[in-house]
């Protein structure tokens, strides 16, 4: 592609000659960066719904006439009294009464329903032993939502006993909260993640470069960083992005720019080695690596922005802020990163143990080893990764199930009750269904008789503005299948009185809403992809077989994603945390995003090699060894960084932050191992000169000049 080196070029000899310029450009824009991420973060936007759908309808009128509740899931207070002793003992719901109080106090704008305030046997177990209450808490959204008010209640009644038993919170948001240590806070959580990724990562570049470049993929990392919240500052202040952004910024924007700049600077070097001086090794590497780079953050950026076609509106913020994390830093290694290596360069890779002009000896070897049994090298491996998507096909959507949330502790012990008694853990995740009259009783008769609802209760105080608030609680987990088939017959059952919310009746709509337009976000990001590399490697057989890859590792990661969680398959060995049964609705869409641009780094990587390859001699076979030889380092190092990245954040609290770490981080080393080691090496052996057909049509199409051979 003469025209693109030609454009590289251009950029890099205008970046050496006005040094002075860029490198002032890019201080200025790190400090101001720097003193961005406080505006940023608190721009970003804590809550998200989704308009249009029952649940946001009902959960913003709840929210609106009763001041708590909508999708913030109640806490829930549990005794068990001693052998003997039931709710009707004297003095019983007097002292229920009291811990209560305790919690209201604790907990300012909380909405309360028990068995002492209501005298609903819904609220009491079959034996009369074990009761429960209701607290809704006003939705306040973030990461951690209702973590610190679970905790005050906890605290309220933590020395208080109703009939001689200790009162003890569950809750999702109890049980949450009940998985962080000593109830760190959520920024402290993320600065010491990003110290475990960055730490992690400078092993591996000092393994890799053996000198003081090691220290430049990092300078770019922390330039590109502060620089993506000074980007997203403004799009935050003027429309609403999601607080999931900042982690990604730390953690993913960390990796990624690490990424870029290993690919450049492993090129200097190969060209430094081979004679070239400082300035003419830059030009030389900006002309094929920073090619790469500017195609792969593309990719990424690419997968991430066709978020915007999904209906959901955090989501959508997440793919148009997102996108600026590859953006900022390719921008960083194709302008700042070629004044670094031109001047100081030179003096921070005096000694150096890896020779980058020479193939590495492992590699090629492996490389050759894969051709001599490239079809048996295809099977296994699309075997090995077959089983994994067929794992992924079991997938079962909802958020984690009440038990898989924390293993120990008051919140964990009060799920128990709940559970032993058989009431079970259906007061966690209740569903509210909004009444338009403020008298509920046939709704209530009506939910009564519907299967799966243990109890609808309905509070005299609870009715203001010409409505009525009834609480269904099923008999199993809410955010289960069977919980989602309960909402169904509750919806049916008082259809055209009454709208149902709550937090797993959103859940269940962000499901329906979310996955009837993924196959579009799919084909959007394949068609884009397949257009890019067409025409980044002048074939229409790679990018087809990149793009086909690219979603068999997603589908693996997918796999590996139901068993490690949702069957639990390590997930309680590596974290004590039990299978979840359930994968959260929004997971596999927000690792397809990720994973498939981040992935598409590799192919990348790898293909323009052999692209090279392939120009130079002719031969299939020698362009392959000549991809993996000299680029299998590479990809390791940088799948490593990546990977260890998402397990500083799998380090952290939270099990959905946990399951979004083992699917990207588990899903990147597969990809870069499995995939880009084996299969598509032996893919392209296979197809031989076919993987570079380009019928002239279609290099009209693409604006490109096909290869001579």
């Amino acid at each position: 592609m003469p025209e693109q080196r030609t454009a590289m070029t251009t950029l890099a000899r205008w970046v050496l000659a006005h040094k002075a310029i860029v490198v002032s450009l890019w201080v200025a824009l790190t400090v101001a960066g720097i003193a961005a991420i406080g505006p940023a973060d608190r721009a970003f936007e804590q809550q998200f719904n989704l308009p249009g759908q029952e649940a946001f309808a009902a959960n913003s009128q709840i929210v609106e006439t009763y001041g708590s509740g909508g999708d913030a899931a109640p806490l829930v207070p549990v005794v068990t009294l001693p052998s003997g002793t039931t709710v009707d003992s004297p003095g019983v719901a007097a002292q229920l009464r009291e811990a209560l109080d305790r919690i209201e106090a604790a907990v300012p704008g909380a909405r309360v329903a028990s068995y002492a305030s209501t005298r609903d046997r819904g609220f009491v177990s079959a034996d009369g032993r074990t009761t429960f209450a209701l607290v809704y808490i006003p939705a306040t959204g973030g990461i951690d939502p209702g973590q610190t008010e679970a905790r005050a209640a906890q605290d309220a009644v933590k020395t208080l006993t109703v009939g001689g038993a200790p009162v003890q919170v569950t809750g999702l948001d109890a049980l949450r909260a009940g998985t962080v240590d000593n109830g760190a806070a959520e920024g402290s959580s993320m600065a010491l993640e990003a110290a475990i990724a960055g730490g992690g990562a400078l092993l591996v570049l000092i393994f890799v470069f053996a000198s003081w470049m090691a220290f430049v993929p990092m300078l770019m990392a922390l330039v590109a960083m502060p620089t993506t919240f000074l980007a997203v500052w403004p799009l935050a202040e003027a429309t609403a992005v999601s607080v999931i952004v900042k982690v990604l910024i730390a953690l993913v924007g960390l990796a990624i720019a690490i990424d870029y700049a290993l690919l450049v600077v492993v090129r200097w070097r190969e060209e430094r080695q081979r004679g070239a001086d400082p300035h003419d090794a830059t030009v030389a590497a900006m002309e094929h690596a920073g090619k790469a780079v500017v195609f792969s953050g593309t990719t990424v950026a690419i997968s991430l922005l066709a978020l915007v076609v999904l209906p959901v509106p955090f989501l959508r913020s997440i793919g148009i802020a997102g996108m600026l994390i590859p953006l900022v830093s390719v921008a960083v290694a194709i302008t700042l990163l070629p004044v670094v290596l031109a001047t100081l360069g030179p003096r921070l890779d005096r000694r150096h143990a890896h020779r980058e002009d020479r193939a590495s000896r492992g590699w090629t070897a492996w490389a050759r080893f894969v051709l001599r049994h490239r079809w048996a090298a295809a099977i296994l491996s699309t075997a090995v990764l077959a089983g994994f998507v067929l794992a992924a096909s079991t997938i079962q959507l909802g958020s984690p199930q009440a038990q898989s949330l924390a293993q120990a502790g008051p919140a964990r012990a009060a799920l128990d009750q709940l559970t032993t008694s058989g009431i079970g853990s259906g007061p966690l995740s209740p569903f509210d269904t909004l009444v338009h009259s403020e008298n509920p009783a046939s709704a209530v008769t009506a939910l009564q008789g519907v299967e799966g609802v243990h109890a609808a209760v309905a509070p005299a105080d609870w009715r203001r503005d010409g409505t009525s608030l009834i609480t269904v609680i099923p008999t199993v987990d809410g955010n289960s299948a069977a919980g989602r088939a309960t909402l169904d017959r509750v919806r049916t059952a008082t259809a055209g009185e009454a709208v149902t919310g709550g937090e797993a009746a959103q859940s269940a709509d962000f499901l329906d809403s979310v996955y009837g337009n993924f196959p579009l976000v799919v084909a959007l990001i394949a068609v884009l992809t397949f257009l890019l590399l067409a025409r980044a490697f002048r074939s229409l057989i790679i990018p087809l077989k990149a793009v086909l890859l690219n979603l068999l590792s997603v589908g693996a990661a997918w796999g590996l994603l139901v068993l490690v969680w949702q069957h639990g398959w390590g997930s309680e060995l590596i974290w004590g945390i039990e299978a979840t049964n359930a994968i959260n609705v929004e997971m596999p869409i927000v690792v397809f995003a990720f994973l498939f641009g981040i992935s598409m780094d590799y192919q990348v990587f790898i293909l323009s090699r052999m692209r090279e390859g392939y120009d130079r001699t002719g031969s299939t076979d020698a362009a392959v060894v000549e991809g993996i030889s000299r680029t299998g380092r590479l990809v390791t190092s940088a799948a490593l960084i990546l990977g260890l990245a998402f397990v500083a954040m799998s380090a952290g609290p939270g099990t959905e932050a946990k399951m979004f770490a083992t699917a990207l981080g588990g899903g990147i080393l597969l990809d870069a191992t499995l995939i880009r080691g084996v299969l598509a090496p032996a893919l392209v052996a296979l197809l031989g000169r076919w993987n570079w057909w380009l019928p002239g049509r279609a290099a009209r199409l693409l604006r490109v000049v096909p290869a001579a051979r």
